[in-house]
């Protein structure tokens, strides 16, 4: 086993905490916001209507992700106003798609996740533990750059060496390319590195199949489908991550 130099984290559900609430109330903004900012422009819209655009923009992002692709930010707001109408797109004035995209974006900070209360102090064992320190994410509904400022604004982003978004590398995990173009970046290797994340198909099975070292932190999530994966190491809370690190470390010397 390779001396570790590198982990890299998973974010939702392991360093940021959502809720389905959450998700549902930046749902909303991004609707009304959308309605407002088309009827600004002289496009009025029934609001269940676009409610009904968005979930076929879910769907067709989903579709997508499922193939372990994504789409870049810009594409899946275009996405969205093409379910409203067909070639609406092209027929609405800058400052109105502008308009969208910034509510679309903007409802991530109206109702951000909770920081997980342990996650600036493991960030700060591993970092000063003298690891590189990598972030690969799926980014959803939410672009990587409002997770960037986020994660500055709290403080995080300083532990950090690279960042790693779905929507910006047009790759989503479980994708071992994703792991691959990360670790580049990061100058690591797969038998070096490990991985910390919460879901067993994105972040378990994904980085092992990459050649990295993983560390899952075990939640419930009755949305996850059953995968035969066993992590290297298995944590019950993220504070637990950084003793898992060494465990893997010693194992290795």
């Amino acid at each position: 086993m390779a001396k570790i130099t590198a982990v890299t984290f998973d974010l939702w559900q392991t360093l940021l905490m959502d809720t389905q609430e959450q998700g549902r109330a930046r749902m909303q903004v991004r609707l009304d916001g959308a309605v407002a900012a088309l009827a600004k422009s002289g496009r009025v819209f029934d609001p269940e209507h676009v409610r009904e655009a968005y979930r076929a923009c879910y769907r067709t992002c989903h579709a997508i992700r499922e193939e372990n692709r994504d789409v870049s930010f810009g594409q899946q707001v275009a996405f969205f106003i093409g379910h409203i109408e067909e070639g609406l797109l092209e027929q609405l004035p800058a400052d109105t798609i502008t308009e969208i995209t910034s509510a679309y974006c903007d409802s991530f900070y109206v109702f951000p996740p909770r920081v997980h209360e342990e996650a600036e102090e493991v960030l700060r064992q591993v970092k000063g533990a003298g690891y590189r320190v990598g972030l690969i994410s799926n980014t959803g509904m939410t672009p990587g750059y409002a997770f960037r400022t986020f994660l500055a604004e709290k403080g995080l982003a300083r532990y950090f060496d690279v960042m790693a978004y779905s929507d910006e590398m047009l790759l989503a995990k479980p994708s071992v390319p994703m792991f691959q173009r990360t670790l580049e970046e990061l100058g690591a290797e797969p038998d070096e590195t490990v991985h910390v994340g919460d879901h067993l198909r994105n972040d378990v099975l994904g980085a092992k199949e990459a050649g990295l070292h993983t560390i899952w932190i075990e939640t419930y999530d009755d949305r996850r489908e059953p995968v035969e994966v066993v992590p290297d190491v298995t944590v019950k809370t993220l504070g637990e991550v950084a003793d898992g690190v060494r465990h893997l470390a010693h194992e290795a010397a």
